[in-house]
């Protein structure tokens, strides 16, 4: 907000404030342009019916068509229109409202349709109306990550008996594309793949740390892959290349591995075994991974002490104990709608070491390179919420404030006054 000086009882809004006011009217003519194609499609299909014609999918084609040549877009873009606008105004009501009242933008709104409409019929009302808060609370990024989050909790139930459906699936497709080139397609657990990713790109680095060699990492990465893949043991990489192993972050409920099954472990509340940027994992594939399989960094849910929460300002660098706990607790980078995983971001110190700045969990908080950037280089601020367990306050060059939570919680031990209870 901008305050005129000749009139300091009048706030005048500043540039950004009338990007978002245009933002908002956008947001709400494009309900009201769901709304009328809605009403021109029932009107198509009324019109049809009283002539007798009862073709429903060739009247809707030319809906469709009409649609299309009028909006001047194509008739597959057309159709999305006229499902999105049917299942908004029939089906999540709710959802347009929001949208009317700009809580929610356009984008929002085709997310959670999207994603409640792909859901089996008995998750659907689980999954709408938390959907919605989400919607109304969180920018486009951070509402798909953790709508999808939700989705793969509610769900989770049914995860063994889903996974081991298409674990049966698995297999590899040669794509061929220009210039001699081509795509591999690999179809496998995603836990798997996300592990082998790990590894390609840690021996991709060691591959690379060599002055000599000009290739980008994507380019490492690949000649990585398809040494192992052909030559097997591979005795042009250097040693330490040799010796890598994928490292990926698993949080498993200790609780949750005594039940039987997925369904029992969610008929307890319990939530699911969790791996870093895949989401649940069904019971068996957490057992293997709690049961000490190496190349896995498992942090168990259950209260434990002995966790390192500060090292004051003996040390910058943070212990590896109490960088883990660190970025397990945010499990991304804690800037505004950032997805990027936390393990491939920096560890930040929220008051700055140089200004007296302590190595603690309570002043540390991973940024990807890019926000890491911009928290240091531009006028931004940011502050670690006191007593918030980790949530940290963007303030922008213009004054407005944005809050980024954790996703996860550190166990907090008080003592407990018992009085004179016996033991």
């Amino acid at each position: 907000m901008f305050i005129d000086p000749a009139l300091p009882d009048q706030v005048l809004p500043d540039e950004l404030d009338l990007v978002v006011e245009a933002a908002d009217m956008m947001t709400v003519f494009a309900a009201q342009r769901l709304v009328r194609i809605d009403v021109m499609r029932r009107d198509a299909l009324r019109d049809a019916t009283r002539t007798g014609r009862v073709l429903t999918e060739v009247v809707e084609r030319g809906v469709r068509l009409e649609l299309a040549a009028a909006l001047r877009i194509t008739e597959h873009a057309a159709g999305d229109l006229l499902g999105f606008a049917e299942a908004l105004v029939h089906s999540y009501p709710v959802v347009l409202a929001s949208m009317e009242r700009t809580r929610i933008t356009e984008r929002h709104a085709e997310i959670l349709v999207s994603a409640v409409n792909e859901l089996e019929p008995e998750f659907r009302a689980q999954v709408l109306e938390p959907g919605l808060a989400l919607a109304e609370a969180e920018p486009v990024g951070t509402f798909r990550r953790k709508l999808r989050a939700l989705i793969d909790t509610v769900r989770s139930a049914t995860l063994t008996e889903r996974y081991e459906r298409a674990v049966t699936k698995r297999r590899i497709a040669v794509e061929p594309d220009d210039d001699g080139m081509g795509w591999l397609h690999l179809y496998a657990p995603l836990v798997a793949i996300t592990a082998a990713q790990s590894r390609a790109t840690a021996m991709a680095k060691v591959v690379k740390a060599g002055d000599s060699d000009t290739r980008t990492l994507d380019q490492a990465r690949a000649d990585v892959v398809l040494d192992l893949l052909i030559d097997g043991a591979v005795e042009a990489h250097p040693g330490q290349a040799r010796g890598v192993r994928a490292t990926v972050f698993v949080t498993v409920p200790v609780l949750a591995l005594l039940h039987e099954s997925d369904a029992s472990r969610a008929a307890a509340g319990l939530d699911p075994t969790v791996v870093e940027g895949i989401g649940p994992v069904p019971l068996p594939v957490a057992r293997e991974l709690a049961g000490g399989a190496p190349g896995w960094t498992r942090v168990l849910t259950h209260p434990e002490t002995g966790m390192v929460l500060s090292v004051g300002r003996d040390q910058y660098r943070p212990p590896p104990a109490l960088a883990k706990l660190v970025k397990w607790r945010a499990d991304r980078c804690m800037g505004p709608g950032c997805g990027m995983p936390a393990s491939r971001c920096d560890i930040d110190h929220n008051v700055d070491w140089a200004l007296g700045g302590s190595t603690e969990l309570t002043n540390l908080g991973p940024l990807c390179e890019g926000h890491h950037t911009v928290r240091h280089h531009t006028d931004w601020t940011i502050e670690q919420v006191a007593g918030s367990g980790g949530a940290i306050q963007w303030t922008s060059p213009s004054g407005r404030r944005y809050l980024v939570e954790p996703e996860r919680t550190v166990p907090v031990f008080r003592a407990v006054d018992c009085g004179d209870a016996p033991f």
